[in-house]
């Protein structure tokens, strides 16, 4: 489980609410009611429920029912370490030098990296290397796709929210026009009517902009991880020398989370991935 979205989230929420409790105390207005005066189901409906509505008009149909995979992927992301990556290429390429290509072909089944798996299988199967490259290539380049559209479903879902939000609150205000024989209903008919700009303030700025941020950091983890995948593959098929292939995956990495064949050690392993050469 990523713990920073799950500890933002909470911690985010957590605060409003005290924020809310901490004002009401000092006004003298009990907890209870503070927190109730917050709580309105039909402004739920009406930013929740018109965020997702215009969201599906915005994409197709199968893109909608895949945001419950695309929040599994957030949460509980499973990548491999770009310094174990780089320790199983040269590993390969060890193994291919000593006993050629088609001694590779147990370890591109045992693989569980799918596409690491069929890069090998490519080269086994003697594959033309500007072949493997542009198969490899072309799939890394529809999964950038894929990813790119996960996120900006959730842009599009940051940028519906507050605008639902208003309409709920000139839904609450026409509303209220209507009570304006009785000054005792204007102050918490006032309330009610700001309660949707409220959430969708909150939806847009710490859920869905931040979940989009998240997506693209992964994505950029996974484009990473594959493209040295890429090149350790083709290195592979070359001949190349595992410590110029060690040298050539590790170029791609910040000198923190480099791969040290002399230890045969991670180094820098528990930290994020971060872009190529500092």
């Amino acid at each position: 489980m990523d713990v920073s979205t799950v500890v933002g989230l909470v911690v985010g929420f957590v605060l409003i609410a005290w924020g809310i409790v901490s004002g009401a105390s000092d006004a003298g207005i009990p907890a209870v009611y503070a927190l109730r005066a917050f709580t309105s189901l039909p402004a739920v409906f009406i930013t929740m429920g018109g965020t997702l509505c215009a969201t599906l008009v915005s994409y197709p149909f199968s893109y909608i029912v895949g945001i419950p995979r695309i929040l599994k992927n957030t949460f509980f992301a499973k990548t491999m370490h770009p310094a174990e990556l780089i320790k199983t290429l040269v590993q390969f390429t060890q193994k291919a030098r000593r006993e050629g290509l088609l001694a590779l072909e147990d370890e591109a089944a045992s693989v569980e990296d799918a596409f690491l798996s069929k890069g090998v299988q490519l080269v086994v199967d003697g594959t033309d290397p500007e072949l493997v490259r542009s198969i490899l290539e072309t799939e890394l380049s529809f999964l950038e796709n894929r990813h790119r559209t996960g996120a900006a479903m959730f842009e599009t879902m940051a940028s519906l929210a507050p605008s639902f939000g208003m309409v709920g609150t000139l839904i609450g205000l026409i509303q209220m026009m209507g009570t304006l024989d009785d000054p005792e209903k204007i102050g918490p008919g006032m309330a009610v009517a700001l309660v949707t700009t409220f959430y969708g303030t909150i939806l847009a700025n710490l859920v869905f902009t931040p979940l989009a941020g998240k997506l693209k950091v992964r994505s950029a983890e996974e484009i990473l991880l594959r493209e040295v995948m890429i090149e350790g593959i083709l290195s592979i098929q070359a001949g190349d020398n595992p410590r110029i292939v060690e040298e050539k995956l590790n170029a791609f990495l910040a000198p923190k989370v480099r791969f040290s064949g002399k230890s045969r050690q991670m180094q820098g392993v528990g930290e994020t991935t971060e872009a190529r050469a500092e």
